[in-house]
């Protein structure tokens, strides 16, 4: 089961959405609601958002998606404890809350709208709200038995290993000629068949790579440990003469234009780098 979560604006908007009938919408949660359309809904929230008007964001926005399997076997009752726990989960038990069933696809899921302003008046904290939407789902998949999104994801991977493994073997052979930079890398990947795309987000900060092999599409984690975007980008630095964490690149040069590293990744690749640093050392140490 996957959980996604973000903080909205367009209350009524989403909320009728989720109330859609051509969806086939059913309500399976309704938590200190009394109104039956959006409108009346939307009225409800905004009497409680009304304490606090300095939130523009005043609405949180939940899918939770059974697998596809798992959703044609719950019933009515059984989406409803999912909504009702994964609101637990969340800790949104002092908040209005409403969830829809949608069954108009194939997959299965419930759209749930939370007032992000409790009963008290309190604001709930969004910080990193899409991880802890997945945390919660997993948790709800666990405790009702459905499958959860790492078996989901160990099954994917086991599924399409022939191409991990052949993507890896390209990576391996390019990463030999010692590229120094990378769009020497991308050059030399795409010669052998395997696109590489940047994973770039709103700021234009590079956040790692994806990997595109005969219609696959995978992150480089999901490829090989060792082709995390941190530890492709410390190697590629290496091969430039840098050898200390304070050499690590804030930017990558690209054809047509500069990437900003983001400062996780940034700070990953120091890291990394500082390991590869130690480890060429203790094999030099040893006599390889």
């Amino acid at each position: 089961m996957i959980g996604k979560g973000q903080s909205i604006s367009r209350t009524q908007a989403s909320i009728a959405y989720g109330w859609n009938q051509e969806k086939e919408a059913e309500v399976v949660l309704k938590q200190y609601l009394a109104g039956d359309t959006p409108e009346e809904i939307t009225d409800e929230f905004k009497i409680i958002q009304s304490q606090n008007d300095r939130c523009i964001k005043n609405t949180l926005s939940f899918v939770v998606s059974p697998t596809i399997k798992d959703g044609k076997n719950l019933n009515h009752q059984d989406l409803e404890m999912i909504a009702q726990r994964f609101i637990k989960e969340m800790d949104l038990k002092n908040h209005q809350a409403i969830g829809f069933v949608h069954k108009d696809k194939e997959h299965t899921h419930i759209h749930i709208y939370a007032n992000r302003i409790s009963l008290k008046g309190e604001v709930y904290k969004d910080n990193f709200i899409g991880k802890r939407s997945q945390i919660a789902a997993d948790n709800v998949a666990k405790q009702l038995g459905l499958t959860r999104v790492r078996e989901v994801q160990h099954e994917k991977l086991q599924e399409l290993k022939w191409h991990r493994l052949a993507i890896k073997h390209v990576n391996n052979t390019v990463m030999e000629t010692r590229p120094k930079s990378l769009d020497e890398y991308i050059k030399n990947m795409k010669a052998c068949n395997v696109k590489v795309i940047l994973s770039i987000n709103k700021s234009n900060q590079l956040q790692g790579f994806r990997f595109e092999y005969q219609g696959v599409n995978l992150k480089g984690s999901e490829v090989d440990r060792s082709m995390s975007g941190s530890k492709l980008i410390a190697s590629i630095t290496q091969n430039n003469g840098y050898q200390k964490s304070r050499d690590a690149p804030k930017t990558l040069k690209l054809i047509n234009s500069t990437v900003q590293l983001s400062t996780n990744m940034a700070n990953k690749i120091a890291k990394d780098l500082a390991k590869q640093v130690i480890k060429r050392g203790l094999d030099a140490g040893m006599g390889y």
